[in-house]
């Protein structure tokens, strides 16, 4: 008899966080060509507010109940037909967008990543997303070069520091918009600070910025643009101040395209909208070869990535309040082996 318990946060309906629960689910069984994993990390990501809130387009055709969850680190502990590149024990990595906050889950063979043996799994999981969104945005859609002058948005978070260690790494140089009580945490990722409650960051530059990163968007997109240098690049990748002023999804669309019609205004400045799931639909190959240099970076100590806190499955509505409220200096990871703080109480 199996006595192995599959937990899932769903989705009821579309909303905020209250419209979460923890709910018990059937085990999932691999059918051919996939493997079931027991979760071991999964990132909780300002991303899943969008989903959460039906703002997100590569989800706008779900409807709940659904589970929730954007990417995965978990130990394959049942192997279906056909699956001879993997082994019972193996640590593996997928970007899924929805299904990871589970205990278990099923994923395809094929879209799997190996996670190096000796990683944390919660401070791998923060690579999935946040740092391959970070990692690409520099070398695949930017494709910078050393001494580039580079302005980040929202650089305390997630995204934002993946981009001020990695660009450090590339030999950019870097600028960091943030409220300014991360001022510390932005120069120690070796940035300068601009404080967007003081500072108007169009003008901190003369001459203007070669690439400007924006996951912020609404006016924040042409007043990104404006702070380029006569042929710059803005890479937009996030519209999260339309999240805050609850806009709906079509009018974060219209900023999207508006980007697009800006690369056509004379001065030679470019402008488009990054997504990581088209990039992989695209270039499939890329998001496996990114993923792994990632882990070798994380395996040999080159990076380290902040994780907030690693929370149990009970926590994961509070947490979701949390990221709406923003201001986290890190990733929440849920990691559904954690007994919740009232088992622990009980206990």
């Amino acid at each position: 008899m199996n006595d192995l318990r599959n937990r899932v946060v769903q989705l009821r309906r579309f909303g905020g966080p209250e419209q979460l629960e923890v709910v018990d689910a059937p085990l999932p069984e691999a059918g051919p060509g996939e493997v079931r994993v027991r979760v071991l990390a999964s990132g909780l990501e300002y991303t899943d507010t969008l989903i959460r809130r039906h703002l997100y387009p590569q989800t706008a055709s779900r409807r709940p109940p659904f589970v929730m969850g954007y990417d995965v680190v978990g130990e394959i502990d049942q192997l279906g037909d056909r699956v001879s590149e993997f082994k019972l024990g193996d640590r593996v990595a997928d970007m899924t967008v929805l299904g990871s906050n589970a205990a278990y889950r099923t994923l395809q063979a094929s879209h799997l990543t190996p996670v190096p043996a000796g990683l944390d799994a919660a401070e791998a999981a923060t690579l999935i997303l946040s740092w391959m969104t970070a990692y690409q945005l520099l070398h695949r859609a930017a494709k910078v070069q050393p001494g580039q002058r580079v302005l980040v948005h929202g650089a305390a978070g997630a995204v934002g520091q993946a981009l001020l260690v990695l660009g450090g790494m590339a030999g950019l140089q870097l600028w960091g918009g943030a409220y300014g009580k991360h001022a510390a945490l932005i120069r120690e990722l070796g940035a300068t600070p601009i404080d967007y409650q003081r500072e108007d960051f169009t003008h901190v530059l003369p001459g203007g910025f070669d690439v400007v990163f924006d996951g912020i968007g609404d006016d924040g997109y042409r007043r990104s643009f404006a702070a380029l240098r006569r042929g710059g690049l803005l890479c937009a990748y996030g519209y999260s101040a339309g999240v805050q002023d609850q806009r709906r999804m079509t009018t974060m669309l219209m900023w999207i395209a508006r980007l697009y019609l800006w690369s056509w205004l004379p001065g030679g400045k470019r402008a488009f909208f990054y997504s990581i799931n088209a990039m992989r639909l695209r270039h499939p190959g890329w998001f496996t070869e990114d993923l792994k240099r990632l882990f070798a970076l994380l395996a040999s100590g080159a990076i380290h990535p902040r994780v907030a806190e690693r929370i149990s499955l009970d926590e994961v509505v509070e947490a979701h309040w949390r990221l709406e409220a923003g201001g986290l200096e890190g990733k929440l990871v849920l990691c559904p082996d954690l007994s919740s703080p009232r088992d622990q109480r009980a206990a």
